[in-house]
């Protein structure tokens, strides 16, 4: 398995650099379920933010580019399950995608909550509470 930065799923999604979206294509057509790449919690959001707030995509064509990446069984991504509920609610639940992947990583370390000072997270995302 071999990791992909934000970098390289930017590029492979989105083609404004010609040379690094062939590489970036090249490389994630060449996984395999045997040799899959994999999609941090991290890139993820890291992707999510590029997309939407620097190349200002519509929520919903970046959930469809969500749902095409966790439908490759090529590629494994971190928070499948919790990320695929989330993704087939709301599209502007998806907008607050780090707050969620914080908490799901609270959760899935043993934690019993994360707190914040967000009071919009606090409310909308479970698994958050505020620090007053």
């Amino acid at each position: 398995m071999i990791g992909i930065d934000t970098n390289v799923l930017v590029r492979f999604l989105v083609d404004e650099d010609e040379r690094q979206n062939a590489a970036a294509r090249g490389f994630l057509t060449g996984r395999t379920p045997e040799d899959p790449a994999f999609l941090s919690a991290v890139a993820l959001a890291e992707t999510v933010w590029v997309l939407r707030k620097r190349m200002e995509y519509p929520m919903p064509a970046i959930v469809a580019m969500l749902r095409g990446l966790m439908s490759a069984d090529s590629l494994i991504v971190e928070h499948t399950e919790e990320l695929d509920a989330l993704i087939n609610g709301d599209d502007e639940r998806v907008e607050d995608l780090a707050d969620h992947l914080i908490a799901w990583s609270s959760l899935k370390a043993g934690c019993r909550t994360t707190v914040t000072f967000d009071r919009t997270a606090a409310k909308s995302v479970p698994g958050m509470e505020l620090l007053p």
